[in-house]
């Protein structure tokens, strides 16, 4: 008993000579390498949860036994729950053990009306029902994070909220949660969250401003019902005319993004400063008058404003000038605009703590995708993360809204590790 004890007088000993400053980082140190080992210790509960999650996946609006099962989880946990929000959500609320900043880790609820075509042995047991975005991954992180977090909430100065959103797949959810007063109650000073993508494991990426390009449906209405060939060229002038790639592009095909040479980590993207837009055209008739409908994203907002004046510039110089009745915008959600700021500084962190491989710049904009986070990020200035889901030697291909997305599930390690450590350094520097 003598020799443990002697070592442990060495040690208290050499803390005692410690400056200020070294004990501090000293103390920043050990926190993250407990991080680590908590997060390794929980691991193989998080992927059993996952599973669980993914076996029974339930569609937007209602999230009723995924709700209770989170609300549980963070009510063993220590957490204070809040339900009564909007729909399914929930609020986990982790007080620190001083006061600081509140700060925000948003995960989505809901799965997609799909069916899964994967090979995983746990597949969803609800016909048409299926976790293809990957929102139980984005679940169990953050449930792994309030596990993290909670065994070492004497070490955070400020409290984290972690809101579980419902009906993020209808992009009602974040602004259902708003509308009904959420932020008023907190008072956020920041907000983060992530989407896992077709990036390799153990890869975040992230850039500032605009993460995906700007989605519009555009309708256009005329007078008299045209013949489907008419149509078909009239939306065919429509789309040539609009449209704008670098040369030799082809920012529509998804897949790309992660292609080592043009994809989105690379300066030299092909998913940047570009229009596209549905090439067929959805086409009906209703009351004597022809519809034509379809979606568009453009990269500059700055464009956003001459799309209309240019559809009708194409229509007036055509023989159909006179059918004409209206252009406009039928849906136009907001898209993820991250803080420059607060990118920069969750880039430095992670590289600080983790390496320079952790996380990479994103150069580009992504088409088809979006998130309701836009919501939060309108109120509060926030960070959206890409995750690392895929391991391509493996055949896992983490492409969401595809029929083979899979996910390897090593990504809720790092997922975990890497925001825990973020989160604690938000909390702990008055920046």
């Amino acid at each position: 008993m003598e020799k443990p004890l002697s070592i442990l007088i060495c040690f208290m000993i050499s803390i005692s000579v410690l400056s200020a400053q070294e004990r501090k980082t000293s103390k920043k140190i050990l926190i993250h390498e407990a991080i680590k080992l908590e997060t390794d210790h929980i691991f193989n509960k998080l992927v059993e949860i996952r599973r669980d999650l993914h076996e029974n996946p339930e569609l937007a609006g209602h999230e009723v036994r995924t709700q209770k099962i989170i609300k549980q989880h963070l009510l063993d946990l220590g957490l204070e729950v809040e339900t009564n929000i909007y729909g399914y959500g929930i609020v986990g609320i982790l007080k620190g053990g001083k006061k600081g900043k509140n700060i925000v880790w948003r995960a989505e609820l809901d799965a997609l009306p799909a069916e899964e075509s994967g090979q995983v042995i746990f597949k969803s047991r609800k016909a048409g029902i299926w976790h293809g975005c990957g929102h139980d991954i984005h679940l169990a992180i953050a449930l792994g994070m309030a596990e993290v977090l909670a065994k070492n909430k004497e070490s955070l100065n400020g409290t984290i909220y972690f809101i579980f959103q419902p009906e993020e797949e209808t992009f009602m959810g974040a602004k259902g949660m708003i509308d009904n007063g959420l932020l008023s109650k907190i008072s956020p000073d920041e907000i983060y969250g992530l989407h896992v993508s077709a990036l390799p494991v153990g890869q975040i990426m992230v850039r500032p401003n605009e993460m995906f390009a700007y989605q519009k449906r555009i309708r256009i209405k005329l007078k008299n019902e045209l013949p489907i060939e008419n149509a078909k060229e009239l939306t065919k002038k429509i789309y040539s005319f609009l449209c704008r790639a670098s040369t030799g592009s082809k920012p529509w095909e998804l897949q790309a993004i992660v292609d080592p040479k043009i994809g989105l980590m690379q300066p030299n993207t092909i998913f940047k400063d570009y229009l596209i837009m549905d090439q067929n055209f959805t086409t009906y008739s209703k009351n004597g008058q022809l519809f034509l409908e379809a979606y568009l994203y453009e990269t500059n907002s700055a464009n956003l404003k001459d799309i209309i004046p240019k559809i009708k510039h194409i229509i007036e110089d055509s023989e159909y000038k006179d059918q004409l009745l209206s252009v406009s915008f039928i849906q136009e959600n907001p898209t993820v605009i991250n803080d420059e700021r607060l990118t920069g500084i969750a880039m430095k962190t992670f590289e600080k703590i983790y390496g320079k491989d952790l996380a990479i710049s994103d150069y580009g904009q992504v088409p088809y995708f979006n998130d309701d986070f836009a919501y939060f990020q309108q109120k509060i200035p926030g960070v959206f993360f890409f995750l690392g889901g895929s391991d391509f030697e493996k055949g896992i291909i983490a492409m969401n809204h595809t029929p083979n997305f899979e996910v390897d599930e090593e990504s809720i390690r790092v997922g975990v590790r890497s925001f825990s450590s973020l989160m604690v350094e938000r909390l702990n520097r008055n920046l």
